[in-house]
């Protein structure tokens, strides 16, 4: 599961008690921040291409996407309001990477 391979990243694990749109909290290895963070499953798009869907009412504070070799966090605050501001309900990871203050990019071990 996703999640728990995405724990393996975080210490002072904490999760959620009721349902909500985050799926683990904790601290992500060598940092001092304490995070909500929404991991799930990326999607397939009809053409095979890798997708996520996220929600501007998100509890988390974080997103997590999980690549072939990387694990890609992103600050939802900020993503929210680059897709306000740009007027965009479509983006790709490796644009906001580069377009995006606060992201982590996590090699996997």
């Amino acid at each position: 599961m996703i999640v728990s391979k995405f724990s393996k990243y975080l210490t002072n694990i904490k999760y959620p008690k009721n349902k909500t749109f985050w799926n683990i909290g904790g601290i992500i290895k060598g940092q001092n921040a304490f995070y909500k963070f929404d991991v799930r499953d990326m999607l397939k798009l009809h053409n095979g291409t890798p997708a996520q869907k996220g929600r501007i009412d998100s509890k988390a504070d974080k997103m997590v996407l999980e690549m072939k070799d990387k694990w890609v966090i992103l600050d939802l605050e900020e993503l929210h309001q680059y897709l306000k501001k740009n007027k965009l309900n479509k983006v790709y990871v490796n644009d906001l990477i580069f377009k995006l203050d606060w992201n982590i990019i996590l090699p996997k071990k």
